[in-house]
């Protein structure tokens, strides 16, 4: 209850204290029978009075059961978060060459400076591959603070029969507790008084229609379908009441969703486990090759020290050093392009899962939904008219306003909801029911001041909504002192009760064919999925008439057809999913007649007949019906499903290996949340426990926002693959020049393993980051989604990667070997302080440098000519390849940088040679390019 507010409250017995109850009440009672109990039942079974518990009894029991809270999320710690970045396959294998270099360098004799740069150089990439990727899963993550936070902080409760105003953690079973409209309930409660009372239980079952509550007995069934009881995490929107906690912290409804979501593993996404294969294969590779040239060189003579370094050179020629930073900051520019479009994506690696999205399950309410009833269609008189405007602003017109003018006004005095118009960042809202809030907006928009004219006719008696009766009524007096009856509520009961019919501003008897046309109108409204509520009022005798006087005889006024409209964004983001071939499953707790309506507003539904299961269907199914059910509906809906359905539903689709994303803002959708691929929370009106469990959070709540992540995701995905391609075919062109030296018995190798990494680290990194950051193209949602046992590294990638490795090695080869040959000094005389051998090996590091410059521009598209895609179209890439030329030029020229790498200046004469080499490359891609564009248009020729 929000500080300061005042509520009436019911006068508590006194004079007689609570019995004293046994030392086993609280937690070791047993609750199942409660619903069926009467309400004097209640307090015996729960060891509790109408009085409240005493201070001395609640302080025992809180001892027992502990207090009424979740248990705190748990935060993996900061230092926890740095030591994973060093698991990864590709660190743990470059920190063991690492020790072992620094090792070799104790040992050997005498010892050589270039050893001890090699083993800091290695431990220096890891710490900083480590360093990029804590910042970025750090800074990304932080969004929600915990579950915790959806519970209300204080209640009011009745302690020693006194109302008072407590922490909400400090409630027990069998506390008494106070509830009016707009407050939250704290724990899960009988009610055993209850005026009018309904509650919103949307955030539990996704049911978005609040729904009375009452007092008595009910028939024993599961829990959340008492109609008895108030849960925690729920809001109180209309009535009041009293009742008797049953169970709080975990023991709730809510804390049984929190355990759900809690065990719900994490699952890895596609290209974690691409990621993972891949380094397993490269490390792999990496150390088995160094371990046959060490077994290749030692027995040659080759001293076991140098020997082992130069294997080790091999390694890392041969492991993607800068792989793991691009990759990671690659990731968080896709993260940061999200954000601007209101997607908050807290882990680096689902921005690609989003990617590969091939199944979208979609809750209704505040997800396709605007979460706001409004009234679009009035019928009176015969007529129907139109209603404009959508949401609670009352904005918009009423078509023939004058002719439903009455009907609206019975509809305003018939209704316990309030109006409330904006207040700071907040919009128009309503306090109470929902359908009754939005009877007021169009009394609104029929120009009509429902608190004016409950002024002019104020409220003396009611006779609230029973699903019995299926009707409410209130009874007012009138200006000339009479009173009037306004009834109104579902339209075949109110038919029934009705004898006249106002028509032209007359009272006329209700015929049968008026019976018809009232029916066949309120038919063609409903079939429309629209809620329909009839509107009828009658004169009576005395303040305080009856039900069955007040709700007899009446004259009908007309029918309110109203829904929650759909956010006006989605029809069109539902479309791009369909062409991008993305299927989307509506998964509610709602009725299926509106989740139907809703599906076809937005386009989910386009078919007529679609498949729509009930989460009591679904429970008869097994895993093979399940599966063919799912197989088998090209348009389904899932309506009044459970948390423990929808995992069931995630689990079957993934079984069947789709990518599912699952949308959702209420706690009931965490578990599925959590257990998806991709788990999709609303981030304005989203739950904190739903944005817990997703990893990534719509900012703006809209649907629209999903399309253009996944649009992203599959941009990022495809540069990945580009950076890729340029990153593994240079070292395809570092290792062959080192074999084709041990197989020519060239003693010392073309490249040096600090070479190599400042190619790695240094040349490359800025250009695979802009390849990262290329725009996403315009086809990238005209395409299926890929399968999900596409490799990252298919065997397209693999031959595009040996081509354009193939070329630049054959070049560096070429280049070496002939700066070798011209120097004319037999191989046994070289050493590393030789000239001939430090301009050789700067030769083979700017060659690669310079053909990556052309490499870049070769890999911008797998098919198209980069001629026709723009040389100049990514400007970003083009400053990246001339940083790490500049950097290459330092290494050559600068004293300092020659003496820690072993180069020697190279001249203009050189330099044109390799330029030569970079463009050869490029050329060669354009033929591969042009003869792949030439086979794809005779196969679509002969299919033609």
């Amino acid at each position: 209850m929000t500080p300061g507010r005042t509520r009436p409250t019911a006068a508590v017995p006194r004079g007689s204290a609570p019995p004293a109850p046994p030392p086993d009440a609280a937690r070791d009672t047993t609750v199942t029978a409660v619903p069926g109990l009467p309400a004097a039942d209640v307090f015996i079974a729960l060891r509790s009075s109408p009085r409240g518990l005493t201070s001395a009894e609640a302080t025992a029991r809180r001892a027992r059961c502990g207090p009424n809270a979740l248990p705190a999320t748990g935060r993996v710690r900061v230092w926890r978060r740095l030591a994973a970045q060093f698991t990864d396959l590709f660190a743990v294998v470059l920190l063991v060459a690492s020790a072992i270099t620094f090792l070799a360098y104790a040992l050997e004799r005498p010892r050589d400076p270039a050893t001890l740069q090699l083993a800091f150089a290695v431990l220096g990439v890891v710490v900083l591959n480590a360093g990029i990727g804590f910042a970025q899963e750090y800074s990304a993550e932080r969004t929600a603070e915990s579950l915790q936070a959806m519970v209300p902080h204080t209640c009011r409760v009745l302690r020693d029969g006194v109302p008072g105003d407590l922490p909400a953690r400090e409630l027990v079973p069998g506390d008494v507790v106070l509830l009016e409209a707009g407050d939250a309930v704290s724990a899960d409660c009988r009610l055993v008084e209850a005026h009018e009372v309904a509650v919103n239980n949307a955030a539990l079952t996704g049911e978005s229609e609040p729904v009375a509550r009452l007092s008595g007995p009910v028939a024993a069934g599961p829990a959340l379908e008492a109609r008895n009881f108030v849960f925690m995490g729920t809001d109180v929107v209309a009535g009041a009441g009293r009742a008797v906690v049953c169970a709080t912290g975990t023991e709730t409804e809510f804390g049984r969703i929190f355990r759900l979501t809690a065990a719900a593993p994490r699952q890895k996404t596609p290209l974690q486990r691409q990621v993972a294969s891949m380094a397993r294969r490269v490390a792999g590779i990496a150390l088995a090759t160094g371990a046959l040239l060490f077994a290749v060189r030692l027995p040659s003579g080759q001293p076991f020290v140098e020997t082992f370094v130069f294997s080790l050179g091999v390694m890392v020629a041969l492991v993607p050093e800068g792989m793991p930073a691009t990759l990671s900051v690659s990731l968080a520019i896709g993260v940061r392009r999200m954000a601007r479009r209101h997607a908050l994506v807290k882990k680096l690696l689902a921005v690609e899962a989003l990617g590969s999205t091939s199944v979208v399950c979609t809750d209704k309410t505040g997800t396709l939904t605007q979460a706001e009833m409004t009234v679009v269609r009035l019928w009176a008189h015969g007529v129907s008219h139109a209603v404009t405007g959508v949401g609670y602003a009352p904005v918009g017109e009423v078509e023939g306003a004058d002719a439903v003018r009455e009907l609206l006004r019975t509809a305003a005095l018939c209704s316990d909801a309030r109006l409330v118009p904006p207040a700071g960042r907040d919009g128009w809202r309503v306090l109470g029911d929902t359908t009754e809030g939005a009877l007021l907006v169009a009394a609104r928009k029929a120009g009509l001041d429902p608190a004016a004219e409950e002024a002019r006719a104020p409220r003396v008696a009611e006779h609230p909504f029973d699903p019995g009766r299926k009707l409410m009524s209130t009874v007012h007096r009138v200006p000339d002192g009479t009173y009037l009856a306004c009834v109104k509520g579902a339209p075949a009961e109110l038919l029934a009760r009705c004898g006249a019919v106002r028509r032209d501003g007359a009272c006329e008897p209700l015929t049968d064919a008026d019976r018809a046309a009232i029916a066949a109108a309120g038919d063609a409204m409903a079939g429309q999925g629209l809620r329909v509520l009839g509107v009828a009022r009658r004169r009576v005798d005395g303040p305080h008439p009856a039900a069955a006087e007040t709700e007899s005889g009446l004259t009908f006024l007309g029918l309110a057809g109203m829904y929650d409209p759909p956010r006006p964004e989605v029809r069109e983001a539902v479309d791009a999913c369909r062409r991008a071939g993305i299927r989307i499953v509506m998964v509610t707790g709602d009725h299926p007649l509106t989740a139907e309506a809703v599906a076809r507003r937005v386009g989910i539904v386009r078919g007529p007949a679609p498949s729509v299961l009930t989460g009591t269907q679904l429970d008869a199914l097994d895993e093979g019906g399940l599966d063919t059910l799912l197989a088998d509906s090209a348009e389904l809906l899932l309506c009044r499903v459970s948390p423990e359905h929808k995992m069931r539903v995630v689990t079957a689709f993934q079984r069947r290996g789709e990518v599912v994303a699952v949308t959702g803002d209420g706690a009931n959708d965490a578990p599925a949340l959590k257990h998806a691929d991709i788990g999709v929370a609303m981030g304005a009106t989203g739950t904190d426990v739903a944005r817990e469990a997703a990893v990534m959070v719509l900012l703006d709540d809209s649907f629209a926002s999903i399309a253009v992540a996944v649009g992203l995701g599959r941009s990022v995905y495809r540069n990945i693959r580009k950076f890729l391609v340029y990153l593994f075919s240079h070292n395809i062109a570092e290792l062959v020049p080192i074999l084709a030296a041990t197989f020519a018995g060239f003693p010392l190798v073309p490249i040096t393993a600090v070479q190599i990494l400042a190619i790695d680290l240094g040349s490359d990194v800025l250009p695979a980051l802009a390849l990262g950051a290329e725009p996403m193209e315009r086809d990238v949602m005209d395409s299926p989604p890929r399968p999900r046992r596409e490799r990252l590294f298919s065997r397209a990638v693999m031959g595009r990667v040996l081509f354009l490795g193939g070329v630049q090695a054959l070049g560096v080869c070429a280049v070496f070997f002939w700066q070798i040959h011209a120097s004319g000094i037999p191989y046994a005389d070289f050493t590393r302080a030789t000239p001939a051998y430090r301009e050789a090996i700067t030769m083979v590091q700017a060659g690669i440098v310079v053909s990556q410059f052309f490499n870049a521009l070769a890999v911008r598209t797998d098919r198209q000519s980069v001629l026709r895609a723009g040389l100049l179209s990514n400007p970003w890439l083009l400053a990246a390849g001339c940083a790490g030329i500049g950097l290459m030029a330092a290494i050559s020229y600068a004293p300092p940088l020659q003496a820690v790498f072993g180069t020697a200046p190279l001249s203009l004469a050189d330099w044109a040679v390799l330029v030569a080499l970079g463009v050869l490359l490029l050329a060669a891609e354009e033929a591969r390019k042009w003869a792949v564009r030439r086979r794809a248009a005779a196969r679509e020729g002969g299919a033609r």
